[in-house]
């Protein structure tokens, strides 16, 4: 029984290097074809080298790399932030940190890539490199800032602009309801005034008549009256 253990455990020995020495040769090539810009082949056995460790850190670290230069930043800081939480010592650690600053870098993260590149130099101090990089990704972090308080300033100026716009059309639009509503009190009270000196004329034309009824009745009396005096008989005295 203590030999079959012990022959057990030598094949299981086998098996793990033949597989380690599988992992290491599937890196090699890949490392062949990332040096030849063949990035998307070189992920490919990069992923061969995961396919039964999937925390295999050397696979994992250049993979990541493979995607980077693919432009799949997203997909390369997922697998970097991977790495950093299993990463065996501070060497790969701050290679890691420094190319997730260099991704976020990339895609204008700039908080996010100096706080990266900032972590890289807890655990290489001396990296000229990451030194170099913070620096770049404070200036930008600046410039953004710059141009999203001018951006500020810009939107405030134009809301403003548009603001005095609206006011400057309703206040139009009030005068031109004013002038519309004085025009129609206008014409209400000119039509008001034509009625009027309509009925004005009308009773002128009333009176008229009836002055000129008056006239041919007065006439009519004083000829009566005439007519009377010139029939009567005087006395004989």
């Amino acid at each position: 029984m203590k030999y079959i253990y012990i022959i057990l455990s030598l094949l299981l020995s086998l098996s793990t290097n033949i597989y380690a020495q599988k992992q290491v040769k599937q890196i090699r090539k890949g490392n062949k074809l990332y040096e030849q810009k063949k990035y998307k082949d070189a992920e490919v056995n990069y992923l061969k080298s995961l396919e039964k460790d999937n925390k295999y850190y050397k696979g994992l670290f250049n993979l990541s790399d493979a995607l980077y230069k693919q432009e799949r930043y997203k997909e390369s800081d997922s697998i970097l932030q991977n790495f950093i939480y299993q990463s065996p010592d501070k060497k790969y650690l701050a290679s890691a940190y420094h190319n997730l600053g260099n991704s976020l870098l990339k895609q204008k993260k700039y908080e996010e890539s100096i706080s990266a590149y900032k972590n890289a130099l807890r655990n290489s101090p001396d990296d000229k490199d990451t030194k170099y990089n913070l620096e770049y990704a404070k200036k930008y972090l600046a410039k953004q800032q710059q141009q999203q308080q001018q951006q500020k300033k810009d939107n405030k100026k134009n809301k403003d602009k548009q603001k005095q716009q609206q006011n400057q059309q309703q206040k139009k639009e009030q005068q031109e309801k004013k002038q519309q509503q004085d025009q129609e009190k206008q014409q209400q009270k000119q039509k008001q005034q034509s009625q009027s000196q309509k009925i004005s004329k009308k009773d002128a034309e009333r009176m008229l008549k009836a002055l000129k009824q008056d006239e041919k009745n007065v006439l009519k009396k004083i000829k009566k009256e005439k007519s009377t005096s010139n029939n009567k008989i005087d006395n004989d005295w």
